[in-house]
C-alpha cells in the first residue's frame, strides 16, 4: 500500500515534465473568469468573439501577441486523511500471522472496512499547460475582422487506488488492491476569426468562431500492488508508454459578446461538433471485480456552452466578472467539470502601479471543489495567478492541507 505513495509522486513528476486537454482555464483566466477582459491576453482563449476585443481600436498597431507562457500546473488530491496511516495500518494487517481462522477473519473484516473508506478517494492528479512560445497571435484587419492564431501543449495524469477487496486463504490474507494510472497529452493548435456583425449607439455585437486541431495522446496502465515481482512505477510507465494511443480530431467553437462601455454580456458553445479521441487498451487482469474500469475506452469532447458577463469602468480599469458553465462534461481522466467563476479585477494604466485581481471558482460537478484565486501583474506584461481550494485534508501528522493548488505565470504585450 505503501506503493500508492510512491508511484503517485512519480506520475506527478512525469506530468511536470510531460507536456491534456485540461478542462479549466490556464493564465489570469482561472482568477478572472471565462468572461473577454481586454487587459488580460489569456481570456482571448475562452470566447471565440473575444479576439476582436483585444486590439485596442485607436491602436494604429493591429498585432497583440504572447510572449512566453502562461505555463500553468496544477495538482489536486482525493478527499481522504491519513492516506499513509490507513495504509500501513492494512499492510501491518495483511502482513501479520494469524493462528486461527477467528483471527483471520477478524482481521480481514477490519481491513476491507478500511479499504472501503479509501476507494475512489484515494488518487492524486496533475495537470500542465503552456502556450507555445509567442502565442496567441492576434492581427485585426481594417475591415473589422480578427484573426488568432493559438498553440499549446498540456497534459494531465491521475493516479488512483483500486482497492478491490481483501480474501482469506486459511489464516492468511490475500490483497487485490491495484494501482490505476491514466494520462493524456494533448498538443492543440487554434484558428479563429472575431468580428463586429451589429452596431448601435448603445453597444455593439461581436461574433466568432474557432477551430482547434487536437492531437491526443491517451495512456493507461493498471497494476496489482501485492506483486512482489513487479515495481508498480516501472509498470506503469512502460505500458504507458509502449501502449498509448493518439488520435487526432477538430472542436468547432462559437462565441458571441454584446459590449457596451459599461457592460458585456457573451455566450460561448465549445466543441459543437463533439469530436471523439480513441482511448488506450487495458489488460484486464489486474481489475479488480468491484471497479468500474473498462478494458476499452474513447474520450469525447463533449458540448458545452458557457454565459459570462462583465460590468467595468469605460477604459476597463475595474472589471467586475462572472462565468458560469451550464452543464457539466468530462475530461480525458473521466473527472466532470462545470465551473462557476466571480472576479473582481484592477489593471491600471501607469507600467508602475501593479495590477490587482481575485475570485472565487467553484466546480459544480465531479469533485465540487472550490477556490480562492489571487493575481498579480507587474509592468502590465508579467502575470501571475495561483488559487488554492477551500476543502483541505489532513496529511500524516494531522495538519490540514488544501486538496488543489494552481499556479501560473506568463509575459505577453500589454492593451
Amino acid at each position: 500500500m505503501k506503493k500508492l505513495l510512491i508511484v503517485s509522486m512519480s506520475l506527478l513528476s512525469t506530468a511536470v515534465m510531460a507536456a491534456m486537454p485540461v478542462n479549466q482555464p490556464t493564465g489570469s483566466s482561472f482568477t478572472l473568469s471565462s468572461a473577454p477582459n481586454q487587459r488580460a491576453l489569456s481570456t482571448a482563449l475562452g470566447n471565440p468573439a473575444a479576439p476582436f476585443l483585444m486590439v485596442n481600436q485607436d491602436d494604429e498597431d493591429n498585432f497583440r501577441f504572447g510572449i512566453l507562457g502562461p505555463l500553468s500546473v496544477g495538482v489536486e488530491m482525493g478527499d481522504i486523511s491519513d492516506l499513509g496511516d490507513r495504509a500501513e495500518e492494512i499492510e501491518d494487517i495483511i502482513d501479520a500471522n494469524y493462528t486461527t481462522l477467528t483471527e483471520a477473519q477478524t482481521a480481514l473484516n477490519k481491513a476491507n472496512g478500511i479499504l472501503s473508506d479509501i476507494d475512489d478517494t484515494a488518487y492524486i492528479k496533475t495537470s500542465v499547460s503552456m502556450q507555445v512560445p509567442f502565442m496567441p497571435v492576434i492581427y485585426k484587419t481594417k475591415d473589422d475582422g480578427a484573426f488568432m492564431l493559438d498553440a499549446s501543449i498540456s497534459a494531465v495524469v491521475k493516479g488512483r487506488l483500486l482497492a478491490g477487496q481483501i480474501t482469506r486463504s486459511g489464516t492468511e490474507l490475500v490483497a487485490s488492491t491495484s494501482f490505476y494510472a491514466q494520462t493524456a497529452t494533448d498538443l492543440n493548435v487554434g484558428l479563429g476569426y472575431s468580428q463586429s456583425m451589429w452596431e448601435n449607439s448603445h453597444g455593439m455585437l461581436v461574433g466568432g468562431a474557432k477551430a482547434n486541431i487536437h492531437q491526443i495522446s491517451m495512456g493507461r496502465a493498471l497494476v496489482r500492488l501485492d506483486d512482489k515481482n513487479n515495481d508498480a512505477g516501472d509498470a506503469i510507465s512502460d505500458a504507458i508508454s509502449d501502449d498509448a494511443i493518439s488520435s487526432t480530431g477538430v472542436g468547432i467553437d462559437l462565441g458571441a459578446v454584446w459590449v457596451s462601455n459599461y457592460y458585456q454580456v457573451g455566450l460561448t458553445l465549445a466543441n459543437i461538433n463533439e469530436p471523439e479521441f480513441d482511448g488506450a487498451p487495458l489488460d484486464s487482469s489486474a481489475i479488480p471485480s468491484s471497479s468500474n474500469v473498462s478494458t476499452t475506452d474513447k474520450y469525447v469532447m463533449e458540448m458545452q456552452s458557457t454565459v459570462d458577463a462583465a460590468v467595468s469602468t469605460k477604459g476597463k480599469q475595474v472589471t467586475l466578472g462572472m462565468s458560469y458553465d451550464t452543464n457539466a462534461v468530462k475530461d480525458a481522466v473521466g473527472d466532470e467539470y462545470q465551473w462557476a467563476v466571480a472576479s473582481v479585477s484592477y489593471y491600471g494604466d501607469s507600467h508602475f502601479i501593479p495590477g490587482l485581481r481575485a475570485g472565487y471558482r467553484q466546480n459544480l460537478a465531479g469533485t465540487e471543489l472550490s477556490y480562492a484565486t489571487f493575481g498579480l501583474t507587474v509592468l502590465k506584461r508579467l502575470n501571475i495567478d495561483f488559487g488554492v481550494a477551500l476543502e483541505t485534508v489532513e496529511d500524516e501528522d494531522g495538519d490540514e492541507m488544501p486538496r488543489s493548488a494552481y499556479f501560473s505565470i506568463g509575459y505577453d504585450t500589454a492593451f
